[in-house]
């Protein structure tokens, strides 16, 4: 089959995507690739697809167990032959596994990078056609990567030991430069077709949030949304414990998710949020590249990432399906100091030589800084993101707190130059809490016993509060009119800017947020129904999540949420018609397409008045039986019009003649059978 032809029978789309089939391409014209696609654009379909239309089979390289068997369950559901290899399965199972990749039983196999020099992994691989190695996460591989994976290494001596050379493509949605030309270099990539699509994801609105209590704010963001699923990060186990109780004390059905509850434990949990048995997941950043569910409505992040690449991708697990979705980060000033912690300790405990260590941590600490600035700026906060990601954005985007807040242009010259002469008067020896501390006149022990009380500078900014001149000092930071070390204990110290403002010749102007609550959250919020009925939306919804639960999959790989909505606006009769519904393929079409064409028709007999709310609550069973009658050409009237069946053929006349005792005139909607309403006449 040509790769339209693939697209439309196993995914139900009629055409690509942005640059997917320029990479489909690439590949299938046996060329290394090299893409960078932001998470939900869909990355997948650019090596599913050739993986399909080339000859061998290919293996998909994949950091997370729980990743994979998405991936796989999703494409099993499709019709397509796949299978994955990793710590989960036992042996018997993996050795069955193998023994039927040998056999030639599937297209494609994920594996964990810890497989790929393991001998019977090996053993496997040279004994079957291997056609393509597709790395998904690339950025693993680089040292420069927010998530640098030591086990993603062994690609290239795994590759090396094949009996040949196949097509190499590499995959991430989160990618600098300097980490894609580490990927490049380090995957040993063959003049490949590189291509970075953009970053910017239309459908996310982001807002940052400076609340005085998390624990409030992220309860009215959760109500917000009461039918809707979220996951909300945080950066420490302890956090992740701490406010999932809350939640559930509050009566939300929370779970949590971090690295130091048990595989079983994490697996548990993680199935109860992807099969809606929860409606929160609360989790540590080990959950970031793990979950592959679609129909996320938010994000929130508790606490401030520790870098902009991490926090993107975090953030883009919300709206996979392409519904608009929010990504809200709470940040407080304690964010910053327990990163910086957080990271000096995990390079302390990671064995690496001195010099190695001491590049990591500046790094760290540069993208920790950039984090710090996004969470500080005023300005576009979808820009910021894409220009760290060295994407031109025009700095209004109109789907942000910053673009559509409640913002005041003030001049803070005289503001910035009292913290600036503190920060002189203090011989640049001290940090942002000091220099807050001296200005607010604090009467703190330091204070006293460094003599900072008798400073010309002492209590110049009294009449402000610690948040206010908190945000001075921040935004100085930010934009680089004063200079902050990396160091254990971070002091501040004046630069040329400074000097400029201090002299006069620099206008300090910052703007201030009017209000921090959720009440212009509608603003930015991207949520139009685009022309589909809501009601119709729940009440087929409701119907594919029962046959979810009775399948034992999750929802949205019976249907996503955004072909449910187009059912809604298209409203299909047939199968033929169910085919022309986004994401619909002939697989689904087949498997599912007479229920929902069904629901869709009983729904529609509902809003004529024939039905009452409580004679459309079927089973995904009784639908099927419905659809059976359908099949066969026949259909139940419903009981108001008589007794019995009437055929198909008789109800194509135009007018129908039906002996009604009671019911007058009455109009019998056949949308149900795939027809337009036909009038009917009482005798």
């Amino acid at each position: 089959m040509e790769k339209l032809e693939l697209l439309k029978a196993y995914w139900g789309y009629s055409s690509f995507k942005g640059a997917q089939q320029q990479v489909i391409d690439n590949i299938t014209a046996k060329r290394d690739v090299l893409c960078v696609m932001p998470t939900g654009a869909g990355k997948s379909v650019c090596y599913q697809v050739p993986a399909l239309m080339l000859e061998g089979v290919t293996i998909v390289i994949s950091p997370l167990i729980s990743l994979m068997t998405d991936q796989v369950r999703s494409l099993v559901n499709m019709g397509i032959k796949a299978a994955y290899l990793n710590s989960s399965l036992s042996a018997s199972q993996q050795a069955l596994a193998m023994q039927r990749a040998r056999a030639g039983a599937y297209k494609i196999i994920y594996a964990a990078p810890e497989k790929l020099l393991t001998s019977d992994f090996l053993n496997m691989c040279k004994s079957i056609n291997i056609s393509m190695v597709a790395v998904d996460e690339a950025h693993c591989i680089s040292h420069w990567g927010q998530d640098f994976r030591p086990d993603y290494l062994k690609i290239v001596d795994f590759i090396a030991r094949l009996n040949h050379r196949p097509i190499v493509s590499a995959f991430t949605a989160t990618a600098t430069p300097e980490v894609r030309e580490d990927i490049e270099h380090i995957l040993q990539l063959n003049n490949p077709f590189v291509i970075t699509t953009g970053f910017d994801r239309p459908n996310l609105s982001f807002q940052v949030m400076h609340p005085k209590k998390k624990d409030t704010q992220l309860l009215s963001i959760v109500r917000s949304s009461p039918e809707e699923c979220g996951i909300v990060y945080c950066n420490t186990r302890s956090n992740v414990e701490d406010v999932c109780k809350m939640l559930q004390e509050a009566g939300i059905k929370a779970l949590p998710y971090h690295a130091g509850m048990s595989m079983n434990e994490r697996k548990q949990n993680q199935e109860a949020f992807i099969y809606d048995r929860c409606r929160v997941i609360v989790a540590t950043n080990a959950f970031g590249m793990g979950i592959d569910k679609s129909d996320v409505a938010y994000v929130v992040h508790y606490n401030m990432p520790q870098n902009i690449e991490g926090y993107y991708q975090e953030a883009g697990r919300a709206g996979r399906d392409g519904s608009a979705a929010k990504c809200i980060l709470l940040f407080s000033g304690k964010d910053y100091a327990t990163n910086k912690f957080l990271i000096e300790k995990s390079i302390e405990s990671s064995q690496l030589e001195p010099e190695t260590a001491q590049i990591i941590v500046e790094n760290k600490l540069r993208q920790l800084n950039a984090m710090y600035g996004y969470c500080n700026t005023a300005d576009c906060l979808r820009a910021f993101i894409l220009k760290y990601f060295g994407q031109p954005y025009s700095g209004y985007c109109g789907n942000c707190s910053n673009c559509t807040g409640d913002f005041v242009e003030k001049n803070i010259t005289i503001e910035a130059q009292k913290v600036l002469s503190c920060i002189a008067k203090t011989k640049q020896r001290f940090g942002a809490k000091m220099i807050a501390d001296i200005l607010l006149g604090s009467k703190n022990q330091n204070i006293i016993n460094n003599g900072f009380d008798s400073l010309s500078t002492y209590g110049l900014l009294k009449d402000n509060t610690r948040d206010e001149v908190n945000k001075i000092i921040n935004y100085l930071i930010v934009k680089e009119y004063v200079f902050r070390t990396q160091d254990k204990f971070p002091i501040l110290k004046l630069n040329g800017s400074s000097v400029k403002i201090l002299k006069g010749e620099l206008k300090v102007t910052m703007r201030t947020q009017r209000t921090d609550t959720l009440k212009r959250e509608k603003a930015f919020t991207v949520s139009e129904n685009d022309g589909y009925n809501e009601e119709m939306y729940d009440y087929i919804r409701s119907v594919r999540n029962q046959l979810a639960e009775e399948e034992n999959v999750p929802a949205y790989v019976i249907f996503s949420n955004n072909s449910l909505k187009d059912m809604c606006i298209k409203k299909p009769t047939d199968l033929s018609q169910i085919l022309n519904v986004s994401g619909v393929g002939t697989r689904k079409a087949e498997n599912y397409g007479l229920i929902f064409i069904t629901a869709i028709g009983l729904y529609c007999e509902y809003e004529k008045g024939f039905y009452t709310k409580e004679e459309l609550q079927l089973t995904p069973t009784q639908l099927k039986n419905r659809s059976a009658l359908y099949k066969e050409g026949t259909a139940v009237l419903h009981k108001q019009f008589g007794k019995g069946t009437v055929t198909l053929a008789k109800l194509k006349s135009d007018i129908i003649k039906v002996n009604f005792e009671k019911c007058g005139e009455k109009y019998i909607s056949t949308a149900f059978f795939g027809m337009k309403p036909l009038t009917s006449k009482s005798n």
